[in-house]
């Protein structure tokens, strides 16, 4: 953790000197105001990424989970490949859902485009408890090229990593794999027993670029808006 003694973040916005054209007093004001806080955030973005990779070593992966991916059987072990950190996005398409989650469907579209850049640093795949060729469906389907995906056929890693009643939701979990040991690191437990009022249960940092531009613009995310599958004849 940095020891650098920090400017204080009005300082920072006051010396900013961006102005834009025709804008008022009272617009330059309330935006430096404004952008005050948005350094405090990055500042508090950074402490709490900090102390996420200083926790201590989490509990040992009690088996070598058995999936199945778009080349047949694969161990939980190997999806690390060469790498030492495993993040696993777990998807809502069950076996008894006739679509998957337009949500993680979102999410999906926008890391596919991500992957090979997040791939030269951890192993990333996605999982859901469909059988293998609906997940494969999907794929084509969305066009993606990079995502990795992966039936849990038995449900023995969602029942011990998402849900142990095997219901159909997300999560998102990091492993680590350490002189051969393999270790849970992280889980993402934000859900509806953390949400505030009046906002929909949600992460921090949120993992959608989609909520993150939306939050930049006036009509912000909405309260009645959800992404869809398909919009019209696009």
């Amino acid at each position: 953790m940095s020891t650098t003694p920090l400017k204080s973040a009005i300082d920072l916005a006051n010396q900013n000197g961006v102005r834009f054209p025709n804008e008022s007093g009272a617009y330059r004001e309330a935006r430096d105001a404004l952008l005050a806080e948005e350094i405090e955030l990055r500042r508090q973005i950074e402490r709490v990424a900090e102390q996420r990779r200083a926790l201590p070593p989490g509990g040992s992966v009690p088996k070598d989970y058995r999936f199945i991916g778009e080349n047949g059987p694969v161990s939980f072990n190997a999806l690390f490949g060469d790498k030492q950190t495993l993040a696993v996005y777990s998807y809502m398409y069950g076996p008894q859902g006739e679509q998957p989650c337009p949500m993680c469907t979102s999410l999906m579209a926008a890391w596919d485009g991500e992957s090979l850049d997040v791939e030269q640093r951890i192993a990333l795949v996605m999982v859901a408890r469909s059988p293998i060729a609906r997940l494969l469906a999907v794929k084509k389907a969305r066009g993606w090229h990079h995502l990795k995906l992966y039936s849990d056929v038995d449900g023995d890693f969602t029942r011990d990593y998402v849900s142990a009643d095997d219901a159909d939701m997300p999560a998102f979990n990091v492993f680590t794999r350490r002189d051969g040991s393999l270790r849970h690191f992280w889980s993402g437990e934000m859900g509806g027993s953390t949400a505030d009022p009046g906002q929909d249960p949600r992460g921090a940092p949120d993992l959608m670029p989609l909520w993150t531009i939306l939050d930049c613009t006036p009509e912000g995310r909405g309260a009645d808006w959800y992404p869809k599958l398909a919009y019209g004849n696009g």
